[in-house]
């Protein structure tokens, strides 16, 4: 862990940016409790600027205070992790056609880089570097095609929205072989230059995963209450 109290940038954005990096990468699942001791400590810092750091996130819904507890990752709802897949369908695919736009030849390559050597069997460990190969790609098609306040907006959704399974399947709602084929498809659309193609297929494919996250929803409404065994 690399010390942050030993520069002179603005402390408490530096502490809410690492902060929020250990959210989007997992090193913070949700319901985890934030312990603040330990993470000053590691960072270097005074716990004023995390506690400012604490109170942004917690404005942002991305950590919650529990009365005389502390802080904690939130979890989110269903219905809310089913908003934000809505929202990122609308707003990844304005960065998708944003960045085959203007997309360069050094980006391009570095673009179908991704996923080159995918794991698509059902092991755990094969699941967990696709997981954090797919945050990886969806970042940096939203550093491309993106601008500021895009980024920061769905920078937030996007953690929502992985933070749906924390079980085995790391965040993922489709299973690694039904997503690749679309991963290929968008990142050739924009890396050879089609923005309308590129919009569409990022749209289609949170608009399919949005759609598998429905129907797992109804399934358990008619299922109803799952009884705790005795």
């Amino acid at each position: 862990m690399r010390k942050l109290g030993t520069r002179h940038e603005n402390l408490d954005f530096k502490v809410y940016r690492e902060l929020k990096s250990m959210i989007v990468d997992r090193k913070l699942k949700p319901g985890d409790k934030i312990l603040q001791e330990k993470i000053a400590r590691e960072f270097g810092v005074s716990r004023t600027p995390l506690m400012c750091a604490l109170k942004k996130l917690e404005q942002e819904k991305l950590v919650q205070a529990v009365p005389r507890r502390g802080f904690y990752v939130r979890r989110f709802t269903r219905e809310e992790v089913l908003q934000a897949f809505e929202l990122r369908e609308i707003l990844e695919g304005l960065a998708a056609r944003r960045a085959a736009q203007i997309i360069s030849p050094a980006q391009a390559e570095r673009l179908r880089g991704f996923f080159r050597d995918a794991d698509l069997s059902d092991s755990a460990q094969g699941i967990k570097r696709y997981a954090e190969e797919d945050r990886r790609f969806h970042q940096y098609l939203i550093e491309l095609g993106g601008f500021d306040l895009l980024n920061d907006i769905l920078e937030n959704y996007n953690i929502i929205t992985v933070s749906y399974r924390i079980d085995v399947m790391e965040g993922l709602v489709r299973h690694p072989r039904e997503t690749m084929p679309e991963h290929e498809a968008l990142i050739e659309a924009i890396a050879s230059g089609r923005p309308e193609q590129a919009e569409k297929l990022a749209r289609q494919h949170f608009h399919r995963s949005r759609q598998q996250l429905l129907r797992e929803m109804r399934q358990e409404k008619a299922e109803g209450p799952r009884r705790r065994p005795d």
